[in-house]
């Protein structure tokens, strides 16, 4: 594995399938993923928190992050964070991670949403999605397609973000997947991945891989 990106894959503030969770990131070839609520994340020393080439974040925390009133093996969440983003290295969000944090700027900055309170959502719906920059390398290769996902019908990335795949089902915002910079930050936002009628899907791996890829600067 000593070739292989170490992701930390850190959850929190919403529930989901752990196997097929886990199954998912096994399969993604070359990443050796460390899947960890962000209390773990937060209350590891920072030279192990190095140790990671990426972080993907499929948390939801609607507060904070705070380093007060938490017993001490809960960490400091936002000086991790913090520490992290100082680093320069990459960041993914995955799905409900985009609606994480929704009064913390940094965490505003990398979604790049500002309205990120949800209209409405949607479970198992069918969504066309389109590539909308097929020369990006995220995306390079891939024809558009369908598969089951979960929609959210709220705000836009803004004007700085540059969109990848969108899609035009009537129950949810057009754009699926965006890069973003924050400070010396590379960020992929990814709003599919509600479950493992999606995960299973093939692009929708290979979205996530590359997104991993391009956020750690090896693609």
């Amino acid at each position: 594995m000593a070739d292989c990106m170490k992701v930390a894959v850190v959850t929190g503030g919403h529930r989901f399938d752990v196997p097929n969770f886990h199954g998912l990131f096994r399969n993604l070839e070359g990443v050796d993923a460390y899947i960890q609520p962000l209390e773990d994340f937060a209350s590891a020393q920072e030279q192990a928190r190095d140790f990671y080439d990426v972080a993907v974040f499929y948390n939801m925390h609607k507060e904070g992050p705070a380093d007060e009133n938490r017993p001490g093996w809960m960490g400091r969440p936002r000086t991790a964070l913090e520490s992290w983003l100082a680093t320069g290295k990459g960041v993914v969000l995955l799905h409900h991670a985009i609606l994480a944090f929704p009064d913390w700027d940094p965490w505003v900055q990398m979604a790049g949403v500002v309205a990120r309170s949800f209209e409405s959502f949607s479970h198992d719906e069918i969504m066309g999605i389109g590539v909308s920059d097929g020369d990006h390398p995220i995306v390079q290769g891939l024809s558009d397609w369908e598969m089951v996902d979960e929609t959210y019908l709220m705000g836009e990335p803004d004007s700085d973000s540059h969109v990848l795949l969108t899609t035009t089902h009537p129950q949810c915002m057009k754009a699926i997947g965006w890069t973003r910079h924050y400070e010396n930050t590379r960020v992929f936002c990814l709003q599919s991945g509600h479950d493992n009628q999606t995960w299973q899907d093939d692009n929708f791996q290979t979205v996530l891989l590359r997104g991993i890829q391009w956020v750690s600067g090896r693609l």
